[in-house]
């Protein structure tokens, strides 16, 4: 199990951490997601065999956000 925070920018309420939250929740291979608005980031636990964080930067610009 590995795990990586990101740096989302983009987000301004708790409906966009919502929104981060979901998209990442729903890709194969991670297991846990937790979205800060205050730390304007997303840290991913996953496993390394079946998802990479260059999904997870994919995935959220998809869903209208900035990963710095």
């Amino acid at each position: 199990m590995e795990t990586v925070t990101l740096k989302v920018t983009g987000m301004t309420c708790m409906g966009c951490v919502g929104s981060v939250q979901r998209v990442l929740q729903g890709m194969d291979g991670v297991k846990a997601v937790d979205v800060s608005l205050d730390k304007a980031q997303a840290t991913i636990q996953y496993d390394a065999a079946v998802a990479s964080p260059a999904q997870f930067k994919a995935a959220i610009e998809d869903a209208g956000y900035e990963v710095a």
